[in-house]
């Protein structure tokens, strides 16, 4: 792989939204805005929903359009691996992570990634969904010649909970 592109995408650019095909667009809003608390901002009929946090247009679109009443796509098969939701602190981590709990809602997983904490679990057609806070970019972790070490480790759930005492 060249590591000299010919092009560098500009430092400001983001993901703006991810669009997933569901097979019950209720049961997936229940999940999206019910359990993870994101708002519906438009919809089209019983087919495509659009929601998001703090009032942007959309960070996520559900549609029925291909994938009414189907089944979840195997697991062993290319296509998306997961959804990253970024919560701004690790307050909020901790609020989802006691939402989950208190609605015995099944994580998949937990990490400590060195510059961020996820939790890891699946949305009601089995898509992956990561929900995860940053460290301060200052805390991120280091290899000698100065690249990121990324790892996962476990992450401590009774610690992460310790923030809603605060």
């Amino acid at each position: 792989m060249d590591k000299t592109p010919e092009y560098i995408a500009p430092p400001q650019t983001k993901i703006g939204h991810v669009h997933l095909k569901v097979a019950d667009l209720q049961r997936s809003l229940d999940f999206y805005c019910g359990l993870l608390g994101f708002e519906v901002t438009t919809t089209y009929g019983d087919q495509a929903a659009f929601i998001s946090a703090g009032g942007y247009h959309h960070h996520i679109g559900l549609n029925t359009w291909y994938s009414k009443n189907g089944p979840p796509a195997p697991k062993n098969t290319t296509g998306l691996f997961h959804t990253a939701i970024l919560y701004p602190t690790r307050k909020d981590l901790a609020t989802i992570l006691n939402r989950l709990l208190e609605a015995k809602y099944d994580l998949t997983g937990a990490a400590d990634h060195g510059v961020s904490e996820a939790l890891y679990l699946d949305d009601p057609d089995g898509n992956g969904v990561e929900l995860y806070w940053d460290r301060p970019k200052a805390d991120w972790p280091q290899k000698e010649d100065g690249s990121l070490e990324m790892y996962t480790r476990p992450l401590d759930l009774n610690n992460l909970l310790e923030e809603l005492k605060s």
